[in-house]
């Protein structure tokens, strides 16, 4: 039978709570689907180049321990060989959670990369579906790398924050 010290006791009530998340609710914000290929009228098979840009936004609200997190998607797809416009999809998806014992330092990671994880299975699923009920092939989206999003966007910031002290330098 193991005994527990009053060190150990104490070493145990010292342990940080774990992190709780709850997504108390997800709805899409605004959303904008373009078929421009239907528009002009035109038929036949046609090879799609697709790009996606995801930006993320994340706030406080005002009730204790709540964040909203969006995320903006736009999708545009091209004609291969002619580089012509098929379509536009545009969407906001936000959700609401609740966060407790996230660390202050850790906080914004956490919001944007741990939360938008747990957004995008729905947004995946709702592109699908808008581009399929569009009249195109349901675009499934691959599984987007939030830590590497987020890392690049602190990179970009930091050289934009440089280049921004370099040129007050040369003003002065």
């Amino acid at each position: 039978m193991a005994e527990i010290s009053e060190n150990g006791a104490a070493d145990a009530q010292q342990a940080p709570a774990p992190v709780k998340m709850n997504v108390l609710a997800q709805f899409v914000r605004d959303m904008s689907f373009e078929n421009i290929l239907a528009q002009k009228g035109v038929s036949g098979e046609v090879q799609p180049d697709v790009q996606v840009q995801v930006n993320l936004d994340a706030k406080k609200r005002t009730a204790e321990n709540q964040y909203e997190v969006v995320m903006k998607l736009k999708v545009e797809s091209k004609s291969k060989a002619t580089g012509d416009m098929l379509f536009i999809l545009e969407m906001d998806y936000a959700g609401v959670f609740n966060i407790e014992n996230v660390p202050a330092e850790q906080l914004h990671p956490f919001l944007l990369i741990e939360c938008p994880r747990m957004l995008f299975p729905f947004v995946r699923r709702i592109v699908s579906d808008v581009t399929r009920d569009g009249g195109f092939p349901p675009l499934n989206l691959e599984t987007i790398d939030f830590v590497a999003l987020y890392r690049n966007e602190i990179a970009r910031r930091q050289q934009a924050t440089a280049a921004a002290g370099e040129e007050r330098k040369l003003d002065a």
